[in-house]
């Protein structure tokens, strides 16, 4: 691993979830070795709830020139599908930031107007 993460676990005191966060940024290094520090946020509100405890994790990706952030993803009840469905959102972001550096994004003429199809020979 070449960063060093920052995990802040909120209301969790679970050494086996950090592992696992460790693992996923791990494996974001594949798609992006540029990654120059990454900061992780779980967090299971206190108090009562309609539909249980649900987990909220959010994560902070900075690459060069950008900071990615996985921020509104739907809460769940199991700490581990959360911090799946966020680490699969951060995936497809680095991914998208590693397509625009490397140029293979599509450009569109942006704010020139094509001129109109000429029906018939004139």
């Amino acid at each position: 691993m070449k960063i060093e993460p920052q995990i802040t676990l909120r209301g969790i005191d679970d050494a086996a979830l950090e592992g696992k966060i460790r693992q996923r940024v791990q494996r974001l290094e594949r798609y992006c070795d540029d990654i120059q520090r990454c900061q992780v946020w779980v967090e299971a509100p206190s108090g009562h709830h309609r539909q249980g405890r649900l987990h909220e994790v959010r994560i902070r990706i900075t690459v060069p020139d950008e900071e990615l952030a996985v921020d509104d993803q739907p809460r769940e009840e199991d700490p581990n599908v959360a911090i799946r469905n966020a680490f699969d959102a951060a995936r497809r972001q680095l991914e998208d930031f590693a397509r625009r550096r490397r140029g293979n994004v599509k450009t569109h003429r942006g704010g020139v107007a094509l001129p109109p199809a000429v029906e018939g020979g004139e």
